[in-house]
């Protein structure tokens, strides 16, 4: 059987109405790469620490972000592409000024995330 195309509509994936912000799971069709669309105009917020048991790749669309990935912090702006390893715990944030927009590519055909307790914030 020959695989068909399919075409996801924005209102199939998004979660806001200007930013491309929201997501899709690779199973809902037909492929092994779950994405995740995510953007902010928040300078300081970003996704938490957590980690994956596939690799993430992060494609940088707009602006700039601040990214901990296992012990190593990484500066990341439009243009970059950074690999998250699978079961290495991450997080990134929005360094500003302006909107913080990437690409997340998961490469699995669900989401599998297990948030941890950041050791930054512990006291």
């Amino acid at each position: 059987m020959t695989a068909k195309p399919v075409i996801l509509k924005r209102a199939d994936w998004a979660s806001h109405e200007t930013l491309w912000k929201g997501h899709f799971l690779g199973k809902d069709i037909g492929t092994d790469a779950t994405v995740i669309f995510y953007a902010t105009e928040e300078v300081g917020i970003g996704p938490r620490w957590h980690m994956h048991p596939y690799d993430e790749l992060f494609i940088m669309r707009q602006g700039r972000a601040l990214f901990t990935i296992g012990e190593e912090k990484i500066e990341a702006e439009a243009g970059d592409i950074l690999l998250g390893p699978a079961n290495i715990p991450h997080k990134y944030h929005n360094l500003g000024p302006g909107v913080l927009e990437s690409t997340d590519i998961h490469l699995s055909p669900e989401w599998i995330q297990t948030d941890l307790d950041d050791p930054e914030l512990q006291d």
